[in-house]
């Protein structure tokens, strides 16, 4: 469990952007960054502070993932063939709990991690309880039967808030992934920048 679950709206406001495009983000009502400082005037941002924000925004939105594991995700990336931010987006799309939430069987990617670790789903019929499980083309996910009466499953499926990419196949709490996507085929509410994360950890 990171510290971003009890104080996730943060980096909404330090981002000055609704990172999730959430209707409950405060970012809507208060424009300026938050703690006593936050309503100072920005100078201009040094390219290393615009690569270290792009970063942590990028990984902010998956539910603040660890500087560990995302540099790892980094290396990876960097390793296939290809476009690095673009591999690296499409890793990030791959994990289960990023898988739950585009198929939208939670309203938020905090609420995905805690469905994956409480063991309420499962990849091709076997439980999984590992947020940053794989998820591979063809793998069938789906909410276990004992989780369909949970309250924010339900809220999650009567709402209108997004909708599913088309790199995934959704059918009530169940869902296909299809293929690994492009930057340009996955939802973000708002700009993701892989091209400086990558200039970032390639320093």
């Amino acid at each position: 469990m990171t510290k971003r679950v009890s104080a996730k709206y943060k980096l909404d406001r330090r981002m000055g952007e609704n990172v999730w495009g959430r209707a409950k983000s405060p970012i809507n009502k208060r424009e300026y960054g938050p703690g006593e400082h936050g309503q100072r005037r920005k100078g201009k941002m040094s390219d290393f502070g615009t690569q270290l924000r792009a970063k942590q925004k990028l990984k902010g939105y998956y539910a603040n993932i660890s500087e560990k594991k995302f540099r790892k995700y980094y290396q990876e990336a960097d390793r296939r063939k290809g476009d690095t931010g673009e591999n690296l987006v499409g890793i990030l799309e791959q994990r289960l709990d990023a898988v739950v939430y585009r198929a939208k069987f939670v309203p938020t990617v905090f609420a995905a991690r805690q469905l994956v670790n409480h063991g309420h789903v499962a990849v091709n019929g076997q439980k999984v309880d590992v947020p940053s499980f794989v998820v591979r083309e063809g793998d069938v996910v789906e909410v276990r039967r004992k989780a369909h009466e949970i309250p924010m499953v339900i809220q999650a499926q009567q709402s209108n808030e997004r909708d599913v990419p088309e790199y995934i196949q959704a059918e009530g709490l169940k869902a296909t992934f299809l293929r690994v996507p492009s930057l340009d085929e996955v939802p973000y509410p708002v700009r993701m920048e892989p091209n400086l994360v990558v200039e970032f950890y390639s320093r």
